[in-house]
C-alpha cells in the first residue's frame, strides 16, 4: 500500500516540478515574506526591519492568507483533473485503490508545498536574522521552527481540503469555484461572522467563553494561535488577544487540531471518491 502512495506521489511531484510550481511557490514566498517585513510600517512613516514580534506578527498574516490560496489552487483539480483529462480511468486500471490515489496526490501536493514554504518563508527569514540582531536567540529561533512547522501544517490541511473538493466536483471549472468559495469562507467570512455574532449579541461571559473553542473550528485561526499567542501584545491584534488572551491553549490541543483539519477532509475524500461512479 505505502509503495503505490508513494509512486503516486512521485508522478505528482514531478508534475509539479514540471510545471515549475515549486520555484514559482518558493519565489512568491519569499518576495511577499520580505516586502511585508521591510514595509509593513510603512504607514506609520518607516520602513525596514522592526521588532522580531512584529516582523513574525505580519508573516502569520501573510501566510495565512496565501497559503490556503496556494494549495488550493495546486491540489483542486487532483481527481476531478484526471477525470477530465480522461486518465483517471487508465490509472486506476493499474493495482491502485481509490485510496492509495487519493492519499499519494495528497502526501504529493503536501510535500512540494511545505519544501517551498520552507524554502521561501526560510530564504526571508535568514535575510531578517541578518538584518536584525534580536532574532539570533534561542527565544525567537524556536518562534522561527514554530512558524516554519506550523505553516506546513496550514498547506497539508489545505491540500487536504482541496482533495475533497476535487473528489465532489463532476467539472474542474466547478472545483475551481469550489475551491474560491472555501478560501473565502475560511480566510474572511469565518471571523468577521464570529465578530459580528458578538457584537450584536453585546459580548456575554458565555458568549466569550465559546469563543476561543469556535476558532479551533478554522485551521487558519489554529495557525495563527500557534504563533500569536507566543508573542503576546508585543505581535498580535488586540481585538485577537482580548478574546483569546485569557484562554490556555495547550500545544497538544492546537496542533491537533491543525492535524484533525488535515486528517478529516482526506478520510473524506477518500470515502467519498470510493463511492462515486466512473
Amino acid at each position: 500500500m505505502m509503495a503505490n502512495i508513494l509512486t503516486v506521489a512521485r508522478r505528482e511531484l514531478r508534475d509539479d516540478l514540471r510545471n515549475h510550481w515549486a520555484l514559482a511557490i518558493t519565489g512568491v514566498f519569499a518576495a511577499l515574506a520580505l516586502a511585508i517585513a521591510y514595509f509593513g510600517a510603512a504607514t506609520a512613516g518607516h520602513v525596514g526591519f522592526t521588532s522580531f514580534a512584529a516582523t513574525i506578527a505580519s508573516l502569520v498574516t501573510l501566510a495565512a492568507f496565501v497559503i490556503p490560496l496556494i494549495a488550493l489552487l495546486v491540489a483542486y483539480d487532483a481527481i476531478v483533473g484526471e477525470r477530465d483529462a480522461g486518465t483517471l480511468t487508465l490509472l486506476l486500471s493499474y493495482p491502485l485503490s481509490r485510496l492509495e490515489l487519493v492519499a499519494g496526490k495528497f502526501l504529493g501536493h503536501s510535500v512540494l508545498l511545505a519544501v517551498a514554504t520552507l524554502l521561501g518563508f526560510g530564504l526571508a527569514l535568514g535575510v531578517i536574522e541578518m538584518a536584525v540582531p534580536e532574532t539570533r536567540t534561542l527565544a525567537a529561533l524556536r518562534n522561527i521552527g514554530t512558524f516554519m512547522i506550523s505553516a506546513a501544517l496550514l498547506g497539508a490541511s489545505f491540500v487536504a481540503l482541496a482533495c475533497l473538493i476535487s473528489a465532489a466536483a463532476k467539472e474542474k471549472a466547478r472545483a475551481a469555484g469550489l475551491a474560491l468559495l472555501a478560501w473565502l469562507a475560511l480566510v474572511i467570512l469565518f471571523d468577521l461572522v464570529l465578530l459580528a455574532a458578538l457584537v450584536l449579541s453585546g459580548g456575554s461571559a458565555t458568549e466569550q467563553a465559546l469563543y476561543p473553542w469556535l476558532l479551533l473550528l478554522n485551521p487558519i485561526d489554529v495557525f495563527r494561535l500557534i504563533n500569536l499567542t507566543g508573542l503576546g501584545a508585543h505581535g498580535s491584534s488586540a481585538f485577537f488577544m482580548a478574546m483569546t488572551g485569557a484562554h490556555a491553549y495547550s500545544p497538544a490541543v492546537l496542533y491537533g487540531a491543525l492535524l484533525a483539519w488535515t486528517a478529516v477532509p482526506l478520510l473524506a475524500a477518500a470515502a467519498l471518491f470510493a463511492r462515486t461512479e466512473m
